[in-house]
C-alpha cells in the first residue's frame, strides 16, 4: 500500500524504536504547540490566537513548559489578556455564588474533598479551567486522528501490521486508548487477532523492563561490577515512561535564541 502524508507520522514513530510510539508524536506535537505559541512566529500576537487562548487558557503543566521555554514578553502578553478575561468571568460566578445550608454534622465530618468531582458551582468552573488548555487540545485532536490512521493502516496495510507487531509496545495510558478505540473500530473477527498480538508486546516488553531495571539494581552491588549493563543503563526513564507515559528524562525544552 502506497503511504500518504497523514500516514508518515505514524510510521515513523513505529520505525523509531521507542517505548511508545504514541508518546512520541504527544511530545512532537506538544513541543510544535508551545513553539507555536511563544516561538519565534509570534502566533500569541494574532488576534484569533489571543481569543482563543484568553478563553481556554492553559494547564499546570503547559504553564510550566511555556514558561521553561522562554520568550517571558511573549508569556506575559498572553497572560495579560487571558487574565482580563478570566477576571471578567470570575467576578460574575461569584457574585452569583449562593453559599449552602451547614450543619453540625457536617463540620464534625473528616474533610474528604474529591477533586475531579466538585460540588459547588464555583467548584466546578474552576474544576473545568483547571482542565482546559490551549497545548493538551492540540495534542488530542492531533491524537485522535493518530488512532484512526492506527486502525486504518492495521486493516488495510499488511506491512504495518507486521511493524506493529515487531514494536516495543506502547506506554499503559496509550495502551488503554488503543484498547477502547479498538473496541469500537474492529469487528469481532479483527478484535480476536489484534488483542493476543497487543496483550502479547504489552506482556513480554513490560517483562523486559521489569529485567533490565532489576539488573540495574544488580549493578549497584561491588559484587556485580563485572556483570554486562545490556540494556539497563537507561531502564529506570523508560520504566517509568511505560508505567506513565511521557519522557521523564528529558531536558528542559527551550527558545532556540
Amino acid at each position: 500500500m502506497k503511504e500518504k502524508i497523514y500516514m508518515i507520522p505514524l510510521n515513523d514513530a513505529f520505525h523509531a524504536d521507542d517505548e511508545c510510539p504514541f508518546c512520541l508524536l504527544e511530545r512532537e506535537a506538544e513541543q510544535h504547540a508551545v513553539e507555536f505559541m511563544v516561538g519565534s512566529a509570534s502566533s500569541y500576537m494574532e488576534d484569533d490566537i489571543r481569543m482563543e487562548t484568553d478563553e481556554i487558557g492553559f494547564c499546570r503543566h503547559h504553564f510550566k513548559m511555556m514558561y521553561d521555554y522562554g520568550n517571558r514578553l511573549g508569556n506575559a502578553l498572553i497572560l495579560s489578556t487571558h487574565l482580563k478575561k478570566l477576571n471578567g468571568q470570575l467576578s460574575e460566578k461569584t457574585k452569583a455564588f449562593q453559599p449552602g445550608k451547614s450543619s453540625f454534622m457536617s463540620r464534625m465530618k473528616k474533610t474528604s474533598l474529591n477533586p475531579d468531582a466538585p460540588e459547588t458551582e464555583l467548584g466546578q468552573w474552576i474544576f473545568q479551567k483547571e482542565k482546559s488548555c490551549y497545548v493538551c487540545d492540540h495534542f488530542k485532536n492531533n491524537y485522535q486522528r493518530y488512532l484512526d490512521t492506527f486502525f486504518f493502516m492495521y486493516k488495510s496495510n499488511k506491512e504495518f501490521v507486521n511493524t506493529f507487531a515487531d514494536s516495543k509496545g506502547f506506554c499503559l495510558p496509550h495502551f488503554r486508548d488503543l484498547v477502547e478505540t479498538a473496541e469500537k473500530k474492529l469487528t469481532d473477527k479483527e478484535k480476536a487477532d489484534f488483542y493476543p498480538v497487543l496483550f502479547d508486546l504489552m506482556e513480554k516488553n513490560l517483562k523486559r523492563l521489569e529485567e533490565e531495571v532489576t539488573l540495574f539494581c544488580d549493578k549497584q552491588d561491588y559484587l556485580n561490577k563485572d556483570l554486562p549493563w545490556g540494556n539497563s543503563r537507561d531502564s529506570v526513564q523508560r520504566c517509568m515512561q511505560k508505567l506513565g507515559g511521557g519522557y521523564p528524562a528529558d531536558p528542559v525544552f527551550k527558545m532556540d535564541y
